[in-house]
């Protein structure tokens, strides 16, 4: 891997198990490149919360590796018994990061069966190897799913010019490639030509910052539209296809993104162009029939009144901030999965695909 390549690569592991987690500070992206290393539990969790590592699968994986970073704190005269407390501490520490994704929630409960897995007999170093092995298997497979949603997500994608993306779900975002960007840079690959308009994404311009960064990295041709421009570039018939990633998805198919993205839908709806999600079968929750029981994340007021540290609202005013809205499954055309389409999207569909 080339200094560049890992230079901007989101996830990197240091190390064995004794190791640490280096993270890149997509808050300061795309004017500065800054890796931030993570030696304790609290860092990755800060990471998380503060948008530092982002994305579903990102933090998922983040998370995983947060637990090795947590148990680190036993020493080697403890027993298997105080091992396994302090992961189990740390495992529901980390879940108080975020609500929203369930990646997180995925990624902890694998380690957590790891945890359960132990038996008293098992050496302290050999408990610690295989939480590190289980959260570089997750990593790899979030590498691997992300290609494969790319292949299935980009035939769709044949007779399109022009497409629209809200976010950011590229390989900032995951382990490699992305989810809905994976699906431009797979098209790329076979030699098509697209033309990505990108949403800023606001409050905290994700679209902006990060996406269209990615995009040119790859040199992709992208244009950087405000949220509100949306409408008028579909009237215009400058896009026929819409690609976001997920955060969850509910059972029926509603799928929570980042805010913004329902609204995309309905104009997307209301223009007669396909709307898509391209997503893991780890973002998706069976336990939620439908996205009215999907928690959404309420953030801080001051990301709309004093974005990027500049006032631009009047003091004490009311501010609501949801950081996610749900879009219900009769709008979207198609969810692309790693292992396929799910098409149209119904209860029974998700649950032959993912179940």
């Amino acid at each position: 891997m080339s200094t560049a390549t890992q230079n901007s690569e989101s996830i990197i592991w240091s190390g064995e198990a004794d190791g640490w987690l280096d993270l890149l500070d997509q808050t300061l992206l795309p004017t500065e490149l800054k890796r931030i290393e993570c030696r304790d539990a609290e860092t990755v969790w800060e990471a998380i919360k503060m948008l530092r590592v982002r994305g579903a699968p990102a933090i998922g994986i983040s998370a995983a590796y947060g637990v090795v970073i947590g148990v680190q704190t036993v020493g080697m005269d403890s027993t298997i018994a105080d091992l396994k407390a302090r992961a189990i501490e740390v495992i529901d520490y980390l879940a108080t990061s975020r609500p929203t994704a369930v990646n997180l929630f995925w990624a902890l409960d694998r380690m957590r069966a790891k945890v359960d897995s132990w038996g008293d007999d098992l050496s302290l170093a050999d408990a610690a190897e295989t939480l590190l092995q289980e959260a570089r298997a997750i990593h790899q497979s979030d590498r691997e799913t992300c290609h494969a949603i790319g292949k299935h997500g980009c035939d769709v994608l044949d007779d399109v010019q022009g497409v629209l993306t809200h976010c950011n779900a590229g390989g900032l975002a995951t382990a490699e490639y992305g989810t809905a960007l994976s699906v431009f840079f797979t098209a790329q690959d076979q030699g098509k030509s697209l033309h990505v308009f990108v949403d800023e994404t606001r409050p905290l311009l994700q679209g902006a910052r990060l996406t269209a960064w990615e995009l040119m990295q790859r040199g992709i041709k992208a244009t950087l539209i405000c949220d509100s421009m949306a409408a008028q570039v579909m009237r215009e018939g400058k896009v026929q296809a819409v690609v976001t990633g997920a955060d969850r998805i509910a059972a029926n198919g509603d799928s929570a993104n980042k805010i913004g993205t329902y609204s995309l839908a309905v104009l997307a709806k209301h223009h007669g162009i396909p709307f898509y999600i391209a997503a893991p079968a780890s973002t998706f929750d069976l336990a939620i029939e439908s996205g009215a029981e999907i928690p959404i994340e309420l953030r801080d007021a001051g990301e709309i009144t004093n974005g990027f540290g500049r006032q631009t609202a009047p003091d004490e005013v009311e501010v609501y901030n949801p950081a996610f809205d749900v879009t219900p499954a009769e709008l979207i055309e198609a969810i692309i999965t790693e292992h396929g389409l799910i098409q149209p999207v119904t209860n029974e569909n998700v649950r032959s695909m993912i179940g």
